[in-house]
């Protein structure tokens, strides 16, 4: 039996590329969903090893000495970053929208692994933040690197980003329709059979390897106990809107830390204050602990859920209802604080997981108070689940990722009514009063936010500064006419830069609008330039957005506007360079 040379499987590979696209394509999403797949297997094993490291036991988080723990690990990660990463790793998600829209899908090769390494120091030594974004980021990072070797245009290396980032969420979740869901709703990607297919087998690809490599212990599985009670569903409606209330409170709690510690200077003192902030509360209330999915085993587990509280100051209290109750709002909006401690400091690690936990929180919380009052009876079990999908819809604007997922990870589609219903409310709630997601607000201040709106997100992806033309002639505003034609007779250009002496740009020269003056000599001994120029309806600046130009152009009716910088002239900008530009830009993103 013959062996192919691993050497010659890239050789292999490329001729297939040419031979074959659309074959290639399919081995390409299913080599991505491989390796995506193992890199979500390989992060959710160094966090339990590190934890199991840190902490050889659980109850130990009530020793005081563990609130050390996450200011360690976060000064671990910022050390990490400052002298081997070298560059800014946090926000996974965003990070990727923002490869996609800046710089065309392009992502260093370096964050294939370096979002692993940092976010393992920084969630196994306790930070209160998930690991879905980072795993997601180097998903991204797998599939971008692929294209770039086999040399695949934009369109390609945007979809291989997708399929990347599908098999990591399918990995961690083993759900992969939610991660394709997660790739259409949350990344962008056009939905046709062109790019659904490599989705599909990107994700069931990480999945499958999560399933062969970690069983049932990927991340958490929930049975439903009870079907939905349709009498019910008013209910669902409030919880929906408590999510989405939450969210916002989430959003604008979050920025308001992160704005904060953005002031600091000093990257250790931040982190270390950032750390023992986040220990003390940990140290306080334990569920704040990492992603929180051991809390959530015992809310929504089969057991006891006053569990929740043991190796807590408040034990003693656990049999008074009122007390676990404000035990439980305690964690759900310090669950905010801690977590946007924890990446405000200099920790990575994403909201995916706390949305989560702060929905099955607030949604077993809010299920639990019912049943105390005996207004009626609902279950806890089904609210929580329910909640988690809310949260997690509003804070990512993502709401059937949220409904997929959740009847995903419980193994049917009960619940799907509450869940829609729930989801919906949440995210509708949320994008009243905020109207982007925890992903795109960074993105939205830079105008490099990429929507479904085909023109506008063409638009931003356009790099007009390489189509600034500079090599025109410039003229002086006192040169007399009978000097300047004898400069138009020496070049081919019949466009004219005016400048003063001093190079300040004043206006420009038409050779056809000016024709006939040109060809009366009478006047050329009583005309100058500046007589015959015409100022500019609008100027470009360098650091002009795209969006913005082309807003100049369609409001002046203009073929060129000049780009002026400090008064100066850089060059000229061509309305009909930039259609062209326009128009391949959208054959190359199209899906035929």
């Amino acid at each position: 039996m013959s062996f192919i040379d691993k050497r010659k499987i890239p050789i292999l590979l490329r001729k297939f590329k040419y031979n074959s696209p659309q074959s290639f394509l399919y081995t390409a999403s299913t080599i991505v969903g491989l390796i995506g797949g193992l890199a979500a297997v390989l992060l959710k094993n160094i966090v339990h090893w590190t934890e199991e490291l840190v902490y050889s036991d659980y109850t130990e988080h009530y020793y005081i000495w563990t609130i050390f723990l996450p200011a360690i690990g976060i000064l671990l990660t910022v050390l990490y970053i400052h002298f081997f990463v070298k560059k800014n790793i946090a926000h996974g998600v965003g990070k990727v929208l923002a490869a996609i829209s800046k710089t065309r899908s392009k992502i260093d090769k370096s964050n294939t692994y370096t979002s692993v390494v940092a976010s393992s120091l920084t969630v196994g030594f306790g930070g209160s933040v998930g690991l879905e974004a980072p795993v997601v980021y180097t998903g991204a990072a797998i599939g971008s690197n692929f294209a770039k070797y086999f040399n695949l245009n934009f369109k390609f290396r945007t979809l291989l980003i997708a399929c990347g980032c599908s098999a990591a969420i399918a990995g961690i979740f083993k759900a992969p329709i939610a991660a394709i869901i997660f790739s259409l709703e949350v990344l962008m990607i056009d939905l046709s059979m062109w790019s659904i297919v490599p989705l599909l087998i990107a994700s069931v690809t990480g999945a499958l390897v999560s399933f062969f490599m970690m069983g049932e212990k990927v991340t958490f599985s929930f049975a439903i106990f009870q079907d939905f009670d349709k009498t019910k569903f008013p209910l669902y409606i409030i919880l929906g809107i408590f999510c989405g209330i939450y969210s916002l409170i989430f959003i604008r709690l979050t920025r308001y830390i992160e704005g904060k510690f953005g002031k600091f200077k000093n990257i250790y003192l931040k982190a270390i204050l950032g750390g023992l902030s986040v220990g003390i509360l940990i140290f306080i209330f334990p569920p704040l602990f990492g992603e929180g999915y051991i809390s959530l085993q015992n809310i929504l587990g089969t057991g006891f859920p006053k569990a929740i509280m043991n190796n807590t100051i408040f034990y003693s209290y656990g049999k008074s209802e009122m007390v676990f109750i404000l035990f439980l709002i305690g964690v759900l909006f310090l669950k905010i604080i801690s977590s946007s401690l924890t990446t405000a400091s200099g920790g990575i690690g994403g909201v995916f997981a706390p949305s989560l936990f702060a929905g099955g929180i607030l949604g077993f919380t809010f299920s639990r108070i019912i049943n105390v009052s005996k207004f009626t009876n609902v279950s806890e079990h089904n609210f929580a689940l329910v909640g988690m999908a809310g949260v997690m819809s509003a804070i990512m604007h993502a709401p059937l990722t949220s409904i997929f997922l959740i009847a995903e990870i419980t193994g049917g589609y009960n619940l799907l009514l509450p869940l829609i219903i729930t989801s919906l409310t949440a995210y509708v709630v949320k994008y009243k009063y905020d109207k982007y997601s925890v992903y795109t607000y960074n993105l939205s201040l830079e105008d490099n936010l990429i929507t479904h709106n085909k023109d506008q997100s063409t638009i931003k992806l356009l790099n007009i500064t390489k189509l600034i033309e500079t090599n025109f002639p410039r003229v002086n505003v006192d040169l007399s006419i009978a000097d300047f034609i004898k400069i138009i007779k020496n070049t081919d250009k019949n466009l004219f830069v005016v400048e003063d002496e001093n190079h300040k740009f004043l206006g420009m020269i038409q050779l056809g609008e000016n024709i006939n003056l040109l060809l009366d000599v009478s006047n050329h001994k009583d005309t100058c330039v500046g007589d015959i120029m015409t100022v500019p309806p609008a100027k470009i600046a360098p650091n002009d957005r795209p969006t913005k130009i082309i807003l100049k152009f369609d409001q002046t009716n203009a073929w060129y506007l000049p780009v002026i910088e400090k008064d100066e002239f850089i060059g000229m900008l061509s309305k009909s360079k930039i259609l062209h530009k326009y128009r391949l830009s959208i054959m190359e993103s199209s899906d035929d």
